[in-house]
């Protein structure tokens, strides 16, 4: 398209959509090289909202900041997305002072808020532990007579109260939630049973699968992945595996994920050998081991001891298909490393080191105190408190998965 001038026109909003494409496929200076090649009628507040999404993608902070200056300078911040992929941006680097001061800019500069603005809102108010200013917000959004909340903000109103522990306020949002889902979306349902499965609630867990099921004639992977990890956390096992079972012999195409999360289980309760007979149950039905598995394995294998075996899994783990977009758990590198340390084998932390720094992980912080020419057992203490830093917290996914969705 691009090469035929003559016979297409290319208007700002294609041009959008293509930088953005080039951001997901190819990364953030590829977007940013073909934004900085475009000429000057093409760069409008919709192309610079797409460089501004690539950056929150990728939680470049302050390329993200200096851009939201420049569309500032300009007056293309005339409408709410941009402020809500900045909030969405804060939300996932725990800054929430800064969904605050994003929200008062919106209102000083009579920026309308969307249902994603209340809903980031909510779930930053929510996070800070302020059930009672969440509450506030959500006061407001019943008062604001173009918004009707949805079923995300009652889900987001819910995962905030189980965090508060204050689980018959979560449940009656989750009903609220429920009845808020709109035609054949099947994601809702993911939702609600996940979130059923952290207020411990069985019997909802199944209701709303049984539900599910009724409306749909097929579940997708992600489906499974939910109703399994709920029945995971609320430890029943068999119920989890007759739903493994159930999976394996309709699923669309395999999932490593709904496996792991077996796996997992089996490790938490340190059962070692169930760890290794599910793995070759999983394989001969067909799974194949994403690197999360073999970092699993490995973790099998510490708990016994048994170095080389753990260093192979953890070797495949760098290996496998899906690596790239892969990050090893400090805290599981550094229990290796303590392994290694105990047995005297410090060749294997070395060949561990090597692979770290092979893979680009020397250039990354969290992983400092592994790759360092420290003494094992100083570089075991470091990781604790790196990795304690360094937890992803997800509750803010279904939001940016919204926002995003909106561009």
């Amino acid at each position: 398209m691009n090469n035929r001038p003559e016979r297409f026109r290319i208007s700002a909003s294609d041009v959008a959509i293509q930088l953005d494409l080039i951001a997901r496929v190819h990364g953030v200076s590829s977007a940013e090289s073909f934004f900085l090649n475009l000429t000057n009628d093409l760069k409008d507040k919709r192309t610079y909202g797409a460089l501004l999404n690539a950056y929150v993608h990728s939680r470049s902070r302050e390329k993200a900041e200096s851009l939201l200056e420049v569309m500032r300078s300009k007056r293309y911040l005339t409408h709410s997305l941009p402020f809500n992929l900045m909030m969405t941006l804060s939300m996932n680097l725990k800054d929430y002072d800064k969904v605050d001061m994003l929200v008062s800019e919106m209102k000083e500069k009579n920026i309308q808020l969307d249902i994603y603005t209340y809903n980031i809102w909510l779930s930053s108010c929510g996070s800070q532990g302020s059930i009672e200013k969440m509450e506030q917000v959500f006061e407001q959004m019943l008062k604001d007579p173009t918004i009707i909340p949805n079923w995300s903000t009652f889900s987001t109103m819910a995962a905030m109260y189980i965090k508060m522990e204050l689980f018959e306020k979560a449940q009656e949002c989750l009903k609220k939630a429920e009845g808020r889902i709109l035609g054949r979306d099947k994601v809702p349902f993911h939702y609600l049973l996940s979130l059923y499965g952290s207020v411990g609630n069985k019997d909802e867990v199944y209701r709303v699968w049984n539900n599910y099921k009724s409306m749909f004639p097929s579940i997708p992977n992600l489906g499974y992945h939910a109703v399994i990890s709920s029945f995971v956390r609320m430890d029943d096992i068999e119920r989890a595996e007759k739903l493994y079972e159930e999976w394996v012999s309709v699923r669309p195409s395999d999932d490593s994920r709904i496996g792991n999360l077996l796996i997992s289980w089996y490790l938490k309760k340190g059962k070692s050998d169930k760890v290794f007979s599910f793995f070759k149950h999983m394989s001969e039905g067909g799974g194949c081991p994403n690197s999360t598995t073999w970092e699993l394995l490995s973790e099998g294998h510490i708990a016994e001891k048994r170095v080389s075996e753990a260093l192979s899994c953890l070797e495949k783990a760098f290996m496998t298909s899906d690596s790239k977009s892969w990050k090893p758990k400090p805290i599981k590198l550094a229990a290796f490393l303590k392994l290694c340390q105990d047995e005297d084998d410090m060749e294997s932390a070395e060949v561990l080191i090597e692979l770290l720094r092979k893979s680009g992980y020397h250039n990354d912080e969290a992983y400092a105190a592994i790759i360092s020419k420290d003494e094992p057992s100083n570089r075991t203490e470091r990781i604790d408190d790196v990795d304690s830093e360094n937890m992803d917290d997800d509750d803010s996914q279904v939001l940016f998965s919204q926002v995003d969705s909106s561009f």
